[in-house]
Protein backbone atom coordinates (compact mmCIF):
# COMPACT_ATOMS: atom_id res chain seq x y z
CA UNK A 1 0.00 0.00 0.00
CA UNK A 2 0.99 3.61 -0.41
CA UNK A 3 2.29 5.65 2.48
CA UNK A 4 0.75 9.00 3.30
CA UNK A 5 3.99 10.63 2.17
CA UNK A 6 3.71 8.90 -1.20
CA UNK A 7 0.19 10.28 -1.58
CA UNK A 8 0.80 13.80 -0.28
CA UNK A 9 4.11 14.55 -2.02
CA UNK A 10 2.71 14.59 -5.60
CA UNK A 11 -0.29 16.58 -4.37
CA UNK A 12 2.08 19.12 -2.82
CA UNK A 13 4.00 19.42 -6.11
CA UNK A 14 0.76 20.07 -8.03
CA UNK A 15 -0.30 22.76 -5.55
CA UNK A 16 3.10 24.46 -5.63
CA UNK A 17 3.14 24.42 -9.42
CA UNK A 18 -0.37 25.87 -9.72
CA UNK A 19 0.05 28.72 -7.20
CA UNK A 20 1.56 31.24 -9.66
CA UNK A 21 -1.40 30.82 -12.01
CA UNK A 22 -4.29 31.50 -9.63
CA UNK A 23 -4.47 35.24 -10.30
CA UNK A 24 -3.94 34.65 -14.02
CA UNK A 25 -7.06 32.49 -14.23
CA UNK A 26 -9.05 34.98 -12.17
CA UNK A 27 -8.17 37.72 -14.67
CA UNK A 28 -6.76 40.08 -12.04
CA UNK A 29 -3.39 40.57 -13.74
CA UNK A 30 -2.13 42.48 -16.71
CA UNK A 31 -0.66 40.79 -19.76
CA UNK A 32 2.95 41.41 -18.71
CA UNK A 33 2.49 40.06 -15.20
CA UNK A 34 0.50 37.09 -16.49
CA UNK A 35 3.27 36.25 -18.95
CA UNK A 36 5.81 36.40 -16.11
CA UNK A 37 3.73 34.07 -13.94
CA UNK A 38 3.26 31.58 -16.76
CA UNK A 39 7.03 31.55 -17.36
CA UNK A 40 7.59 30.97 -13.62
CA UNK A 41 5.10 28.12 -13.77
CA UNK A 42 6.78 26.48 -16.77
CA UNK A 43 10.28 26.87 -15.33
CA UNK A 44 9.12 25.42 -12.00
CA UNK A 45 7.66 22.42 -13.77
CA UNK A 46 10.87 21.72 -15.66
CA UNK A 47 12.94 22.23 -12.49
CA UNK A 48 10.88 19.60 -10.65
CA UNK A 49 11.18 17.32 -13.68
CA UNK A 50 14.96 17.74 -13.64
CA UNK A 51 15.15 17.04 -9.90
CA UNK A 52 13.10 13.89 -10.39
CA UNK A 53 15.36 12.78 -13.22
CA UNK A 54 18.48 13.34 -11.13
CA UNK A 55 17.03 11.25 -8.29
CA UNK A 56 16.18 8.45 -10.70
CA UNK A 57 19.57 8.41 -12.45
CA UNK A 58 21.59 8.40 -9.25
CA UNK A 59 19.36 5.79 -7.65
CA UNK A 60 18.52 8.00 -4.67
CA UNK A 61 15.33 6.84 -3.07
CA UNK A 62 13.10 9.55 -1.64
CA UNK A 63 11.36 6.98 0.52
CA UNK A 64 13.39 5.14 3.14
CA UNK A 65 11.69 1.78 2.93
CA UNK A 66 10.79 0.25 -0.36
CA UNK A 67 8.80 -2.92 -0.01
CA UNK A 68 8.91 -5.26 -2.93
CA UNK A 69 5.64 -7.02 -3.39
CA UNK A 70 4.96 -9.44 -6.15
CA UNK A 71 1.48 -9.09 -7.54
CA UNK A 72 1.70 -11.95 -9.97
CA UNK A 73 1.35 -9.63 -12.96
CA UNK A 74 4.38 -9.41 -15.14
CA UNK A 75 3.75 -7.01 -17.97
CA UNK A 76 5.80 -6.39 -21.03
CA UNK A 77 6.66 -3.16 -22.79
CA UNK A 78 4.09 -3.97 -25.44
CA UNK A 79 1.35 -4.21 -22.82
CA UNK A 80 2.40 -0.93 -21.27
CA UNK A 81 2.38 0.78 -24.66
CA UNK A 82 -1.02 -0.77 -25.34
CA UNK A 83 -2.44 0.72 -22.16
CA UNK A 84 -0.83 4.04 -23.00
CA UNK A 85 -2.36 4.02 -26.48
CA UNK A 86 -5.79 3.21 -25.03
CA UNK A 87 -5.49 6.11 -22.61
CA UNK A 88 -4.38 8.45 -25.39
CA UNK A 89 -7.25 7.34 -27.63
CA UNK A 90 -9.78 8.13 -24.91
CA UNK A 91 -8.17 11.37 -23.79
CA UNK A 92 -7.54 12.86 -27.21
CA UNK A 93 -10.99 11.94 -28.50
CA UNK A 94 -12.59 13.54 -25.43
CA UNK A 95 -10.50 16.66 -26.01
CA UNK A 96 -11.56 16.77 -29.66
CA UNK A 97 -15.19 16.27 -28.70
CA UNK A 98 -14.96 19.12 -26.23
CA UNK A 99 -13.56 21.42 -28.90
CA UNK A 100 -16.28 20.35 -31.37
CA UNK A 101 -19.10 20.86 -28.88
CA UNK A 102 -17.64 24.20 -27.78
CA UNK A 103 -17.94 25.41 -31.37
CA UNK A 104 -21.25 23.75 -32.28
CA UNK A 105 -23.35 24.32 -29.16
CA UNK A 106 -23.37 28.17 -29.18
CA UNK A 107 -24.15 28.14 -32.91
CA UNK A 108 -26.99 25.69 -32.30
CA UNK A 109 -28.41 27.84 -29.51
CA UNK A 110 -28.23 30.91 -31.76
CA UNK A 111 -29.97 29.11 -34.63
CA UNK A 112 -32.67 27.80 -32.29
CA UNK A 113 -33.28 31.22 -30.79
CA UNK A 114 -33.91 32.68 -34.27
CA UNK A 115 -36.17 29.88 -35.51
CA UNK A 116 -37.66 27.03 -33.46
CA UNK A 117 -37.71 24.74 -36.51
CA UNK A 118 -33.89 24.57 -36.48
CA UNK A 119 -33.77 22.61 -33.21
CA UNK A 120 -33.50 19.14 -34.76
CA UNK A 121 -30.91 20.19 -37.31
CA UNK A 122 -28.73 21.97 -34.78
CA UNK A 123 -28.97 19.15 -32.26
CA UNK A 124 -27.53 16.74 -34.82
CA UNK A 125 -24.34 18.78 -35.14
CA UNK A 126 -23.85 18.87 -31.37
CA UNK A 127 -24.43 15.11 -31.16
CA UNK A 128 -21.89 14.49 -33.93
CA UNK A 129 -19.27 16.27 -31.85
CA UNK A 130 -20.06 14.06 -28.86
CA UNK A 131 -19.85 10.97 -31.05
CA UNK A 132 -16.13 11.54 -31.42
CA UNK A 133 -15.62 10.86 -27.70
CA UNK A 134 -17.70 7.70 -27.87
CA UNK A 135 -15.68 6.44 -30.85
CA UNK A 136 -12.43 7.07 -28.96
CA UNK A 137 -13.75 5.17 -25.95
CA UNK A 138 -14.77 2.30 -28.21
CA UNK A 139 -11.30 2.17 -29.78
CA UNK A 140 -9.65 2.14 -26.35
CA UNK A 141 -11.91 -0.72 -25.23
CA UNK A 142 -10.93 -2.68 -28.34
CA UNK A 143 -7.23 -2.02 -27.67
CA UNK A 144 -7.52 -3.20 -24.05
CA UNK A 145 -9.40 -6.34 -25.14
CA UNK A 146 -6.47 -7.24 -27.42
CA UNK A 147 -3.97 -7.06 -24.55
Amino acid sequence: MLDTLELLLPLLFVVVLSLPLINVFRGKLGAKSAKKRVLIHISGFFALLLITLIFQVRGISVFAQVEEETTGFLGSIAQGLGFLSAALATGMSALGAGIAVAAAAPAAIGAFSENEKNFGKSLIFVALGEGVAIYGLLISILIINKL
